[in-house]
């Protein structure tokens, strides 16, 4: 086009009367440049994705190994390119303002926020693949480790996404793989129902999602965030009901993503049916996508409609603690699978606090997420750890029941005493220090936004939950031969004390990692809080 234009004997014009030079500066400011560096960290890990799927065809049997460690070297790399950006706001993707006073948009945002989210993304997965490596000995290992990076690689995208479209690809790119990777268990009726629940309940969510994008695009006629705030401010009235009802519908994918009440009821099923270490991922990276969208919308997008979402997602903190803090709490500790049960009822319960400091943004001048990404950082750290200690019992007791962890600490010490701290984190009682500040925070928060009754549900909330991480915490240190086992059915005793009883297996290196790492992160975490209680205070965008 620049070569026929130039050629061109005179001020040539098109259709609209605009001249050749015209064309060229106009062709020329379609063409963006991008920020190789700001996109680095999804960038590696999506080729890194691409790589491994295509070498998996040639690589014979015997060296698939080699691609969970390609996948764990891979992942170290994507987080080392975030030490470049600490500090740093870098955007690309970005189109030229439109008037005077009006400020450039942009797809894709490296600040802060995007930078932490991303790095608990990275690290989830990277954890999640140390849990994996020696159960893919079971699964097909490419298509498992593709999948694996795929989704990381839509979650590391998400938080920097900055506009509408941007946001609803990265969603589904880090959600399909997810359906794949629950069912990825080749005949294992358990398997394939829970991903074709998944799936279906999120397939549902997704269009419900999509309808009100749609309508916030047709009130607004804008996809960039920024550029949505400034236009829902402006609306004119017409349009009002078109925005609240779109800005409604879009809440309801970042809920279920969440599993928040009553969008949660795929979670236990799904956590019980995937491979424990996709539990775990689930349980953490799941909910780092979800929460990260939610407070992209609801604090940068949709600000104008805090009276729709805040009084919405401060009843939905409320049921989402007490539907998940109750559902644990009614765990049968003899049935199958009961400890990752009680496991995913309390990721239930877990998203109801992080979703408190969401809502009282809505209530208040100061922006209060930042309480939602310490917390999140605390419990991803400590729920990772105790998942890794859930596939390591798994190894000896495959029924993985509550009854199973009896006497831990007599067959492995140093494990029951890291689920004990793990588990005291999230009761956030001493000496878990981290769970109890964190908690303090999001109960802080809801205190500051005149949310009294909705801290006053916590509080009760987190008195249930003591009740089960205390009783799952003294049945470590609790002899085999309490009276009250006798009574219990043989269906349900006899498989208690023949795992109590089991003599413990070599575990593998890569499991041990996981759990010394998510260990000594727990305890540095508990001496200094500071580390991640300082994004409760600043400012992440």
């Amino acid at each position: 086009m620049t070569a026929a234009v130039g050629a061109a004997p005179g001020p040539a014009t098109g259709p609209t009367g605009a001249t050749g030079a015209q064309a060229v500066e106009t062709a020329a400011s379609l063409v963006q440049s991008i920020d190789w560096l700001a996109v680095a960290p999804p960038l590696v890990v999506a080729v890194l994705a691409l790589v491994v799927l295509v070498a998996d065809l040639f690589l014979a049997e015997r060296h698939k190994p080699l691609l969970g460690w390609a996948t764990v070297a891979g992942l170290v790399v994507a987080l080392a390119c975030l030490v470049p950006l600490l500090g740093d706001h870098r955007s690309t993707f970005c189109v030229a303002a439109d008037g005077p006073g009006s400020v450039q948009a942009c797809s894709y945002t490296a600040d802060d926020f995007a930078l932490v989210i991303q790095a608990l993304v990275l690290v989830g997965a990277l954890l999640t693949a140390l849990l994996s490596l020696d159960d893919t000995r079971k699964l097909p290992a490419g298509e498992f480790w593709f999948l694996l990076l795929s989704s990381a690689s839509g979650a590391a995208l998400l938080p920097a996404s900055r506009d509408l479209i941007t946001l609803v690809v990265a969603l589904e790119v880090a959600s399909l793989p997810a359906f794949a990777l629950v069912g990825i268990k080749r005949g294992d009726r358990r398997s394939s129902e829970a991903a074709l629940k998944f799936f279906l309940s999120s397939v549902t969510a997704t269009a419900v999602m999509l309808l009100g994008v749609s309508f916030v695009y047709a009130a607004t006629g804008v996809t960039h965030l920024t550029e949505l705030s400034h236009a829902l401010d402006e609306l004119p009235a017409r349009f009002s009901t078109l925005a609240a009802t779109g800005v409604a519908l879009t809440l309801v994918g970042f809920a279920f993503k969440t599993a928040a009440a009553p969008f949660h009821f795929w979670v236990p099923d799904t956590y019980v049916g995937a491979p424990l270490p996709i539990a775990a991922y689930l349980s953490v990276v799941g909910k780092a996508v979800g929460f990260s969208g939610l407070i992209l919308v609801t604090v940068i997008a949709f600000p104008a409609y805090a009276d729709v979402w805040g009084p919405a997602l401060a009843v939905l903190a409320a049921l989402t603690m007490t539907a998940g803090n109750v559902a644990a709490l009614r765990q049968d500790p003899g049935r199958a699978r009961s400890a990752v049960r009680l496991l995913a009822w309390s990721s239930v319960g877990q998203a109801g606090y992080l979703l408190v400091p969401i809502a009282a943004s809505a209530y208040s001048d100061d922006v209060h997420v930042g309480s939602t990404v310490a917390y999140a950082l605390m419990y991803a750290v400590v729920n990772l750890g105790a998942f890794a200690v859930a596939a390591l019992v798994a190894r000896t007791s495959p029924g993985n029941r509550l009854t199973d962890y009896r006497n831990l600490y007599a067959r492995r010490p140093l494990t029951a005493l890291a689920l004990a701290f793990f588990l005291v984190c999230l009761a956030g009682l001493p000496p878990g220090i981290i769970g109890l500040f964190a908690k303090v925070t999001v109960f802080s928060a809801a205190v500051d936004a005149g949310l009294g009754w909705l801290a006053v549900v916590m509080a009760v909330n987190v008195v249930i939950a003591l009740a089960y991480y205390l009783r799952w915490t003294a049945l470590l240190f609790r002899g085999a031969d309490a009276p009250e086992d006798a009574g219990e059915g043989t269906s349900q005793a006899v498989p208690a004390v023949t795992s109590a009883g089991a003599t413990p297996v070599a575990a593998p290196a890569p499991l041990v990692a996981a759990l010394v790492l998510t260990t000594a992160a727990a305890l540095v975490l508990s001496g200094a809080p500071q580390i991640v209680l300082r994004f409760a205070d600043g400012t992440l965008f």
